[in-house]
Parts: structure tokens; sequence; C-alpha cells
């Protein structure tokens, strides 16, 4: 099928349209509209060109062609208010041209580790002192939810140096984090300041690991105390301050995805408690399957960085091997 070309229509709108009649045929470029008369569009590549003729060696299909409105129709709700502006979300509303959107001012959130023996990354050691990692963690997962973390140099077991922290973290930021100091050790301080001279809302949970975990207000800032082992932080995190974080700003982000999981290792689960095991997630032909590693203490970070997951397992519910479960996807 030979044609005759009559024109170029460009993607812009200074050019005229141009109308294709019977025999006709318009180069076009990608994203230009449409030209009257015209009933489908074929790649340059399935043709032979010549200056004022056009050999099509396909015949032509109706494809190629992006009907006026397809993506949203007119007084469609493209998004809500709480919804996560995504970068795909981003790119919407700049499709919809517009050029600026409302949106809540991300949290300034802080994050105070306490403890004697807690020494900064690269610091030499002495006997009894450790790396202070925690912060480092829930700083990370601060950016995963979305806002900003303010982290705090360690706190030395004293009350007044934990005093002095929190009244500066509650005057700069909108949310605290502690690290460690929440169960009930001699040096336990602050569940200990927090009780005499704050105001606690609850304090333990029914979870393992991560039961010790407190929330309150210091200066009317509201305040999580997280467990200082850093396994148990991190599941106080997930379970308790990120439902918070989504409930407290109205957003649906960051979501929470969660398997079914068949277990390949027994998991031995509470009455009283839920169980939040570490495992490692791989997709088989029968679904996915949950291993668990050998070694779950509630210090061992390494078990938890090298997991895919955490059990859901309900208090009583069955942890042999074979039984399916639920799974929060790490």
């Amino acid at each position: 099928c030979t044609l005759t070309v009559v024109g170029l229509q460009a993607a812009t709108g200074e050019n005229e349209a141009i109308e294709v009649g019977p025999g006709e045929a318009v180069r076009i470029m990608t994203g230009a509209p449409m030209p009257p008369g015209a009933d489908a569009i074929l790649p340059i590549e399935r043709c032979t060109v010549n200056d004022t003729t056009v050999v099509l060696l396909d015949p032509p299909k109706p494809h190629f062609v992006r009907k006026l409105g397809e993506n949203l129709t007119k007084g469609t709700t493209a998004l809500t208010k709480g919804q996560r502006l995504t970068p795909a979300r981003v790119g919407l509303c700049a499709t919809m041209g517009h050029a600026t959107v409302p949106v809540f001012q991300r949290l300034r959130i802080a994050i105070v580790s306490t403890g004697d023996e807690l020494k900064s990354p690269g610091e030499p050691l002495s006997h009894g002192e450790i790396y202070e990692s925690n912060s480092y963690g829930l700083a990370g997962l601060v950016e995963w939810s979305g806002h900003t973390p303010v982290r705090f140099p360690a706190v030395a077991d004293t009350m007044d140096e934990l005093r002095k922290a929190l009244t500066e973290a509650a005057e700069t930021c909108d949310l605290i984090l502690t690290s460690g100091g929440v169960s009930m050790g001699e040096f336990d301080y602050v569940r200990r300041i927090m009780e005499e001279e704050g105001d606690v809302h609850f304090w333990r949970m029914k979870i393992r690991p991560g039961s010790p975990p407190l929330f309150g207000l210091w200066n009317d800032t509201p305040l999580f105390g997280l467990p200082g082992n850093p396994v148990s932080s991190h599941v106080v995190f997930r379970m308790l301050v990120a439902p918070y974080l989504r409930h407290a700003l109205g957003t649906d982000g960051p979501k929470e995805w969660k398997v079914r999981a068949r277990l390949c290792d027994p998991v031995k689960s509470t009455s009283d408690c839920m169980t939040l095991r570490r495992v490692t997630l791989t997709s088989t032909e029968d679904g996915m399957m949950a291993h668990q590693p050998r070694h779950q203490g509630s210090g061992n970070i390494e078990s938890l960085a090298s997991a895919s997951g955490l059990t859901l397992l309900q208090p009583g519910q069955s942890g042999e091997v074979g039984a399916w479960i639920d799974v929060l996807v790490l």
C-alpha cells in the first residue's frame, strides 16, 4: 500500500492540524495530536518513506494511539489526603498540571541512646565498652518511614545528663526515641525519669523480643522508650512506632507487607505473647518458605541483618515445622 505524504504533524501546538484524506499520510511526532481524518498510526520502521510517498510494509492496526483522557477522566480523584508521594505520584501530579501540592512536613525525630558503656564507632574500646549502634539503625528506620532523624550523642547513665538531653530533644524535635534504660535494672533511668518527671501512658507490651517498651510525654513531646538490645529496638519500631506515625499523620505509608510462609524450622511460641522471630524467606513452587537462624538472641544484630522477615505468631499459635504462618517482611 502506497500513500502520499502531505505534511508533518509536530508534537507542539505551534503548527496547525493537517487534514488527512483518503490515500494520504502525515509524518507525526511521538505525542502529537492525531491529525483530522487519520485513523491509524504505523511506526516508521514498518514503512519505506520517500520524499512524497510512503509504502506500508505491514497493515495498520489500532495500536500506537493514546485516547484523550485515557489515563484519568475529568472529575476523577487521582490522589487523596494522606497518600505518600512516591516518585510515580509526583509524576502524576505534574502530568495533571500541578506545579505544587500541599504536604505534611516531615517530623523531626530525636534519637537518644543511653548507657555508660557506649562508644562511638571508630573509637578505641576499654574493658566492658561496646560500640553504640542502635541510633544508626533507628535513624535508618526513621528515614524509611519518611521522616528526618536527629541523632543525639550517647547519654551517660545519670538523671541529670538524661534530663538535659530529653529537654533539648523536646525543644527541637517533634518526637523522641530513646534506646535503653526502660527495663527494671538499677541503671534503667529512662523509665525512672519518665515515671518521676514525665507522663507515662504505658510500659511493656506482650511481644517477644521487645517486651519492655515505654510510651509517654516529656514536656508535652511524645516519647517512645525502646529497649537497648538492637533486635528488640528494631522490632519495637516496626510494631509500635511505625503504626503510630501512620495513624498520627493519617498517611498510608510506609506500607507493611505480610506474606504467608511455611515454617522449615520449629519456632517456640508462648501462651501470652506475640512471637517475632527472625526468618529468611525463600520462594518455591510450593509457596514461601521461612527458615529460622539458629541464634535468636535479642542482642544478635547479625541475625537481623541477614533476615528477611519476622514471624507473627499469635499467643498459643503452633510454630511446628510445616505450619503456615504470617510473616512481616523486613
